[in-house]
């Protein structure tokens, strides 16, 4: 179904880097890495589903590309430390809100804090709409999952969307999550 924030059916990727695919202790990269490590994270997704349906409702959001970044940011809460910190303690929660230019909503699991990662990939979205309106909203949707975790400003073109990003692999490893989990019922 095409949305205001594109179909992630038809957003490319080429999927997890050789590095983000050693998460799991596993030399796994591209599309397989990336679903294996979604794999990995289902179980724990699954209790978040209505919360995150509720967002994608509120926001257009696609529920699997927030439950996408849910995986990569904190692998479902797995790989966050006891005080639900990740990133040397600068972001909160499953979304992974950087505290350095965001004050964290709601508990960490809560859907407060979901929909308030969703809403910072609205403006994400709509910065990249603004910095590149010539690009399909595939492509803006792509640019837009890099810039919510490099910046708006870190996104230069499409062939290099994720030059700037974690792993140099963040939208694609992201996208290829996303449509793992759209296959159950995300």
């Amino acid at each position: 179904m095409a949305s205001r924030y594109g179909v992630l059916e038809q957003i490319p990727t080429t999927g997890a880097s050789v590095r983000t695919g050693r998460q799991d202790g596993n030399n796994y990269s591209g599309t397989f890495g990336s679903e294996k490590m979604a794999e990995v994270d289902l179980e724990r997704m699954k209790k978040y589903r209505q919360k995150i349906h509720s967002v994608s409702s509120k926001t257009g959001i696609d529920s699997a590309i927030i439950a996408g970044i849910m995986s990569r940011e904190s692998r479902a809460g797995n790989a966050l430390d006891p005080s639900k910190n990740g990133d040397c303690g600068n972001a909160f929660g499953l979304m992974q809100i950087d505290k350095r230019y965001h004050i964290p909503k709601g508990a960490w699991d809560s859907e407060e804090h979901i929909l308030q990662g969703a809403e910072i990939l609205c403006s994400m979205f709509r910065a990249i709409k603004q910095k590149f309106p010539k690009w399909t909203t595939n492509q803006q949707m792509k640019g837009a999952i890099a810039a919510y975790n490099a910046g708006p400003g870190r996104v230069s073109n499409f062939e290099d969307i994720d030059s700037c990003t974690t792993g140099h692999d963040y939208s694609n490893d992201v996208v290829a999550r996303a449509k793992y989990f759209k296959r159950f019922g995300f």
